[in-house]
């Protein structure tokens, strides 16, 4: 290999290295702000997307280390990242129901103040992978992760405004299985682009 191609391979991969590190930051206070406010909102859905946020967090940081590696390397920790989304979503899942026996609606401006947050650091988060996104298995599975972010936050967006309207918490229950529903979908996503890369 020539000097070129060492200083291009390592330049590239301080790049990933960077957009990861900023990525994972994000993602780790989204987990700590919408953990909290979720719960004070007794909210499934924004509680949810916490969660989401720390597996994000758990992904970006096993992708950091697989920076530089081998295809297969990356092959690994993607399908690592994959059955993560899936574990979580099951979790999730339990939680959703074991909500439904509840009756309290959530504090629906709370959600949509955390979900509009929510969705501008998505956006920002997406603008920064949107060029490494091709770089292999595991930043796909970054890329995958953060679109499903900004469709859930959209969600619990529109959720927050019709618990306010209906004073329900039906609509918070139901974009928690929409949350469910999208991560177990993404695990699926990642494992199979984990099995073709």
């Amino acid at each position: 290999m020539s000097a070129d191609c060492k200083d291009t391979c390592r330049n590239t991969e301080n790049v990933q290295r960077d957009v990861l590190r900023k990525v994972l930051s994000i993602n780790l206070g989204q987990t700590v702000i919408g953990g909290a406010v979720g719960w004070w909102a007794m909210s499934t859905a924004v509680m949810g997307a916490a969660l989401d946020n720390l597996a994000d967090a758990v992904v970006y940081g096993i992708s950091l280390y697989a920076v530089g590696r081998s295809a297969l390397d990356k092959a690994r920790v993607a399908r690592v990242s994959g059955w993560l989304l899936i574990a979580l979503s099951i979790y999730l899942g339990v939680e959703v129901l074991r909500r439904f026996a509840g009756d309290a609606a959530p504090v629906g401006p709370a959600m949509m103040a955390m979900a509009a947050f929510n969705v501008a650091l998505n956006f920002i988060c997406l603008r920064l992978l949107r060029s490494q996104k091709d770089a292999g298995a595991n930043l796909k599975a970054s890329w995958i992760f953060t679109n499903n972010d900004a469709l859930v936050n959209v969600g619990i967006l529109i959720s927050g405004a019709l618990v306010m309207l209906f004073a329900s918490p039906l609509p918070d229950l139901l974009i928690g299985v929409v949350v469910v529903t999208i991560a177990f979908r993404g695990g699926l996503e990642i494992l199979e682009e984990a099995r073709q890369g």
